[in-house]
């Protein structure tokens, strides 16, 4: 289990909590909780924001040029990805799943065994 300095919540709105989520839900993290930083996602029309507590009460945090927000609880950058909320590296890369990451170890792979094959060399495997 992963234990943050500051809490963090992020909510993924729907049409049924979405108004929920945007008010009473944000007052309880901001006033009772006090969840150092709160965002929230809808998947279904891409609105994104994050808030972070300054002072005992939420501001909300300014996008970077490209239009991720900084999150200090996770020393990442989060933001919108092909419609998916994703993660993305202090300096703006995105952060791979383990499946993507996966994925790209077996191109790079298969990219060095063609390599290997054009000098006539045969990868072991």
């Amino acid at each position: 289990m992963l234990l943050f300095k500051h809490p963090l919540i992020i909510e993924l709105l729907s049409d049924a909590t979405a108004r929920v989520d945007r008010t009473l839900k944000k007052d309880l993290y901001q006033d009772r909780f006090r969840t150092h930083e709160y965002f929230w996602f809808s998947p279904d029309d891409l609105e994104f924001a994050g808030f972070r507590l300054v002072s005992q009460r939420y501001q909300e945090i300014a996008p970077n040029e490209a239009g991720l927000l900084w999150s200090e609880t996770l020393n990442l950058y989060l933001g919108i990805d092909h419609g998916q909320l994703r993660y993305f590296t202090a300096d703006g890369q995105l952060v791979l799943t383990p499946e993507e990451d996966a994925l790209q170890a077996q191109q790079q792979a298969s990219r060095l065994a063609e390599q290997l094959r054009s000098l006539s060399i045969e990868p072991e495997v």
